[in-house]
């Protein structure tokens, strides 16, 4: 087993996540022949959990790879039915990762060859500290002399967050509220309307992913509001997505700046300061 100590946290249910991790590891080991070899590594990808189980076993027939995560799919249905263990197990092992907002992959060369099993999950949006840790969770890696200073810019500064997640939205008042900020928390795009013309923000802060309405419906409410009402306010989106396309299309929607979940307390801080300075004072 290699774990990458900075992976970061996953949201999710703990035992079916173990599940995950359970099914395809016995099925790698009941595939696997005497004096194989089996390898599991967890590490972070941007902004995914990314859980590798290999092994050196039996491998997969190029003609069955396309369907080995559907249910009660057999490999070899053959004398010796060598794959049949791979049909309900990894069906429910697909079931779990997408429950959480993840994707999995089959990868092999071909029978005899092994295979190979790829578990993207989405970090969680703030990574809680160790149990030796003394700060609040949003604070991942603490506030440098650099983040404070920086901070010094957020004093007195409005600044709006919205996310649908009650203990997201409190850890990043907390870290925002650290750096100087007066914070206003928002758990619904519905609120987040009503908050910004009343209000009146320097600065949005806004989860894209949120039921019943998204960031980027948000923001295209937002930008339709006339310039009184806070149809101009800076926003800064925070999302799991970080492909090129993700950011186009963040950026297109009307937000100014994206940051990438988990947040960093440093990223987010500087982001906000830059945001919330006129265009030429901006770094």
């Amino acid at each position: 087993m290699i774990a990458d100590p900075r992976a970061g946290f996953v949201s999710g249910d703990k035992e079916r996540l173990q599940q995950i991790v359970w099914n395809l590891l016995s099925n790698a080991i009941k595939l696997t022949p005497r004096g194989g070899q089996v390898e599991v590594v967890a590490q972070r990808v941007n902004s995914h959990l990314e859980i590798v189980v290999r092994d050196t076993g039996q491998g997969i027939p190029p003609e069955f790879l396309p369907h080995v995560f559907e249910r009660f799919r057999q490999g070899d249905s053959g004398t010796n039915r060598a794959y049949s263990g791979l049909g309900l197990g990894l069906n429910i092992v697909r079931n779990l990762v997408e429950l959480h907002g993840g994707t999995v992959t089959a990868e092999s060369p071909g029978v005899g060859r092994g295979s190979v099993f790829t578990v993207a999950l989405p970090l969680a949006a703030i990574q809680a500290p160790s149990v030796h840790d003394r700060v609040h969770p949003a604070v991942s890696r603490g506030l440098t002399a650099s983040t404070l200073e920086i901070g010094m810019r957020l004093q007195g500064l409005l600044v709006m967050v919205v996310d649908d997640d009650p203990g997201i939205l409190e850890a990043l008042a907390q870290t925002l509220s650290a750096a100087g900020a007066i914070v206003r928390t928002c758990s619904s795009a519905h609120e987040a309307l009503t908050v910004i013309k009343t209000w009146r923000p320097a600065v949005i802060v806004c989860d894209i992913g949120m039921p019943e309405e998204d960031g980027y419906s948000l923001i295209r409410k937002i930008r339709a509001l006339p310039r009184e009402d806070g149809g101009v306010v800076p926003a800064l989106a925070l999302t799991a997505f970080a492909r090129v396309e993700d950011r186009i299309k963040v950026l297109s929607s009307g937000f100014q700046m994206h940051v990438a979940k988990p947040v960093q307390s440093d990223e987010l801080i500087t982001a906000i300061a830059n945001l919330s300075s006129p265009p030429s004072e901006r770094f």
